[in-house]
């Protein structure tokens, strides 16, 4: 009787401090005074260690955090985390719209949100409890940070209420307000430590921090802005954030369904002047279909959903005095500008450099050194040159010339017709090159390996230890050990991570080889289609550009790299260190040809899969999808809700039109 007694004290005490965190964190209007919730949280801490065995993980004391320290778990997203699609002007957001609609071949509502500058996160709920926090990681896969978003009070540890799905998936952004911010800064000046840039880097930097305890003493916060799941409450989009609202999530009182463009426009306009009122950093509109059955109707690119886009505010401009101009070397041989400027603030962060991107910008800005010079960041994050003010130049001023030879080897500089970079052609001889390529190999993007980051390989180059990719797999411990900061216990992480890279997908170690065009999409587009690296490097050009989302000038860049006799060699030499060079076989279990030869497209909304399931069945069984009709197509997928010129053209051109059951009996 004690023990049930004692655990309803703790489960009403439990129940009254969340209620107190939610009232206080999401509705900001607190009903009791700090000292009495402090006084309520200590009574709970001490029954809770006088009886552990009524311990719970979303118990309101573990906001506080831990001192314990513990590398982050990768987890697979069950949905992808993609980008959206950038637009700067209505123009854009129009040819959105023209985009949409000549998919949907309807009407539709639009729900407005503001885009909070922060750190993505994806939340999983079960049975209303949180159960892992996530970041976008590459979008595939992200970092396990549950332990501290535990300790942000606007996310719910405990839902409200019981209408909510058993089990869903809700994103947004973990944000720093302005005021926590600032109170940060101003401890660390006290302390004499270097000031944080600005709200943005140090939520994400706090967000991956291996001390909870410290991350909960720096008050950040969340606003969660999309959810997913198979039992969702509504179809609409914003109808389910209104339901999250009632569940305890702090959802921006700032979006807003619009009937049309014109009251998109009207959003934009309120928000670009209303933003700087807020208490949390803003950088534009994100813009999205409402309706749930409509989204998975447009479904995705390669990058990012076709029913969403992210207009960003007109960026804040500055003018300051360009000191001189600076080339960088890339991986890829392509020689950058960069220019060198007086120290300037923009939008919370100091610019010393800016890019200029090419010869033709610095030509048509008509740049000399000692100008006044307009600087703003690019979607307020990469500081860039966008004018001069000629009136204030002097007449002695020298016009800034773009090189002729390679700042580092003093190779002549060669133009590709079409492109507009200049390239050092010295690839085996120019360091920076040299160097780019193995930073690119052991990236955590590519082979991941833990503790070779850039002032590591630079400090192996340097000392003559590697020179190509394949001598990493030489190194000793005794040549590690015997490097700057390096110590026994780093050899021989590195080590293990070498060998380790046996264990690396494919598709990984094709995105490594550096390939130019062949970013981490691309590799798993070719993998997934082609399966070794043996048919890869000998398919033909037509070949590559028939594969979906593949292009003629990532075809010419396929082709061209495995045309270089040095580059087989390389592929060799790995393959006897044990690197995989064919997919998995688990991944190609299921795969069939059934479908060989078939070009589907897909249109509708359907009862037993959706969309995105229904073209990985078609890739899985060897047909193609498209995404318009013409006279190749070989049949029209079709769902409810289908638009009817698209039922017309495919009459029109006889193409054959068949139901999911039709399609799911053919793969049977």
């Amino acid at each position: 009787m004690i023990s049930e007694e004692t655990y309803n004290i703790i489960t009403a005490l439990r129940d009254e401090l969340a209620e107190h965190n939610y009232n206080y964190y999401v509705l900001a209007k607190p009903i009791i005074s700090d000292f009495d919730f402090d006084m309520k949280l200590k009574e709970l801490e001490k029954l809770e260690v006088e009886f552990p065995k009524f311990a719970d993980p979303n118990s309101p004391t573990q906001r506080v955090g831990s001192d314990i320290s513990k590398d982050f778990e990768q987890v697979e997203h069950k949905y992808s985390m993609l980008s959206l699609s950038n637009a700067y002007s209505e123009e854009e957001i129009k040819d959105f719209d023209t985009r949409v609609k000549k998919i949907i071949e309807t009407d539709c509502e639009y729900v407005c949100e503001l885009k909070f500058d922060g750190s993505s996160i994806s939340l999983t709920y079960e049975n209303g409890e949180l159960i892992r926090a996530v970041t976008r990681g590459d979008g595939v896969k992200g970092d396990d940070v549950t332990t501290n978003v535990r300790t942000i009070k606007s996310i719910p540890l405990k839902l409200r209420g019981n209408n909510y799905p058993v089990n869903f998936e809700i994103r947004g952004e973990i944000v720093m307000p302005f005021k926590a911010f600032d109170e940060l800064n101003a401890e660390l000046e006290k302390a004499g430590e270097q000031l944080l840039a600005n709200p943005r880097n140090t939520s994400a930097g706090t967000l991956k921090m291996k001390n909870s305890k410290v991350v909960a003493s720096r008050k950040l916060d969340a606003y969660l802005y999309y959810m997913l799941g198979k039992d969702l409450p509504m179809d609409g989009h914003f109808e389910n954030l209104q339901k999250a609202k009632e569940w305890g999530f702090k959802i921006s009182d700032a979006t807003k369904i619009c009937k049309n463009l014109d009251e998109v426009f009207a959003f934009i306009k309120k928000w670009d002047v209303d933003r700087h009122k807020l208490p949390v950093a803003t950088d534009g509109v994100v813009i999205k279909v409402n309706s749930k059955n409509l989204q998975e109707n447009l479904g995705f690119t390669a990058k990012s959903p076709r029913w969403a886009i992210a207009y960003k505010f007109k960026a804040e401009s500055v003018s300051t005095i360009l000191k001189s101009v600076a080339y960088q070397v890339g991986r890829t041989g392509a020689v950058t500008p960069v220019a060198n400027l007086d120290a300037v603030q923009i939008a919370g962060t100091v610019v010393k450099r800016a890019s200029l991107h090419n010869a033709d910008i610095i030509q048509n800005l008509d740049l000399h050194i000692g100008d006044t010079v307009f600087v703003e960041k690019g979607g307020e994050i990469i500081p860039k040159i966008t004018g001069v003010d000629s009136i204030k130049r002097h007449p002695m001023f020298p016009p800034v010339i773009f090189i002729k030879n390679c700042p580092e080897c003093k190779s002549l500089l060669i133009r590709k017709e079409g492109e507009s970079a200049f390239y050092c052609p010295n690839e085996d001889g120019c360091s920076p090159q040299i160097k780019g390529k193995m930073e690119h190999f052991v990236s955590r993007k590519g082979m991941d390996i833990d503790g070779l980051g850039q002032e590591t390989v630079d400090l192996l180059y340097n000392e003559g230890f590697v020179k190509e990719i394949t001598d990493f797999f030489q190194l000793e411990k005794e040549q590690l050990a015997s490097l700057e900061r390096m110590g026994e216990k780093s050899a021989l992480r590195i080590l293990d991570g070498l060998k380790a890279t046996i264990q690396v997908p494919f598709e990984r170690v094709l995105f490594s080889l550096g390939i130019r065009f062949v970013g981490e999409t691309v590799a798993k587009i070719l993998v997934n289609k082609l399966h070794t690296i043996e048919k890869i490097q000998t398919a033909t050009l037509e070949e590559l550009i028939d594969i979906d989302e593949i292009g003629e000038k990532i075809a010419e860049s396929v082709v061209d790299w495995f045309s270089i006799e040095k580059h087989l060699q390389l592929i060799e030499k790995l393959k006897n260190y044990g690197l995989q060079f064919k997919i998995d076989a688990k991944h190609l279990e299921g795969m069939t040809e059934k479908l060989k030869g078939l070009n589907i497209i897909i249109s509708g909304t359907f009862d037993t899969h959706s969309r995105d399931e229904f073209k990985k069945m078609i890739e899985k069984n060897g047909g193609k999808n498209v995404g318009s009709i013409s006279k190749k197509t070989s049949y029209l997928l079709a769902g409810k809700n289908i638009g009817p010129s698209k039922l017309e053209k495919a009459n029109k051109l006889k193409i054959t039109i068949i139901s999911e059951n039709d399609f799911l009996k053919m793969l049977n």
